[in-house]
């Protein structure tokens, strides 16, 4: 599907007169636990030319489009980007450890990127993915469970878990987070990612309810220990600094 996809992106830059930065993938098929029926979920950052910047209008800063052979785009303007990395925006800090890269302008990653590990901010990563554990957790108590929702709570329990433990961006690869669960609990969901590589996104899974065990008190530890944690260093006049040089590049 690489092809097609670079096709859409350069498509997408033609349309909107734009020039993508980053495109990455975002979604199961980065995570690694995709179903063979699994989006591709295509998550980009672009600019405009300079003069777009100097109006005093607000603006569209968004770019969505899905096509009928499950391409999922959606991607942020410059300036939409530096806005939410002010504010450690969870999504887009995993937008730069994603596996799997279709696009990227070498210039601008090497000044993006230590810019957003500088302005992570635990705290605020942290109660973005308990808030989406907790949800996902209250669809996994049942008897039967959507595999698809086990593996959105698996995934978001981990990455709190990392980050209390590890104190750093979360890697976005799911394997990766294997190793805060003992040897039983990973093979365990390693034998679960086998099967979701057989199994449609709809496909209900009978509960295991030792796993499920795990995952509630992971997710209990992770908001008691959660109030202790600090906040990022955003530098704004930095910030903009950087922002101007990649307008610039």
């Amino acid at each position: 599907m690489t092809p097609k996809i670079l096709e859409k992106l350069k498509e997408v830059e033609e349309k909107h007169g734009v020039e993508i930065l980053l495109a990455v993938e975002s979604g199961s098929r980065a995570w690694g636990f995709a179903s063979p029926d699994s989006d591709y979920d295509i998550r980009f950052i672009y600019r405009h030319k300079k003069d777009w910047y100097l109006s005093p209008w607000d603006k569209d800063e968004t770019i969505e489009f899905m096509t009928e052979d499950d391409l999922d785009g959606s991607g942020w303007d410059l300036r939409k980007t530096f806005h939410l990395l002010l504010k450690s925006n969870a999504a887009l800090l995993s937008w730069f450890y994603s596996p799997i890269i279709y696009v990227k302008n070498e210039e601008f990653y090497d000044l993006f990127k230590p810019l957003a590990d500088e302005c992570f901010s635990p705290i605020a990563v942290s109660y973005h993915y308990l808030s989406m554990s907790k949800k996902y957790l209250d669809a996994c108590r049942n008897d039967e469970v959507k595999l698809k929702s086990y593996f959105y709570c698996l995934r978001t329990a981990l990455t709190g878990k990392w980050i209390l433990e590890k104190g750093t961006v979360p890697p976005v690869l799911f394997s990766e987070l294997l190793v805060l669960v003992d040897d039983v609990m990973r093979n365990k969901i390693e034998n679960l990612i086998t099967l979701k590589a057989t199994k449609g996104e709809s496909y209900y899974h009978p509960n295991d309810w030792e796993l499920f065990g795990l995952l509630e008190k992971t997710i209990l530890d992770n908001e008691e220990r959660a109030k202790k944690l600090k906040g990022g260093n955003a530098d704004k006049n930095e910030m903009e600094r950087v922002f101007r040089e990649i307008l610039a590049i």
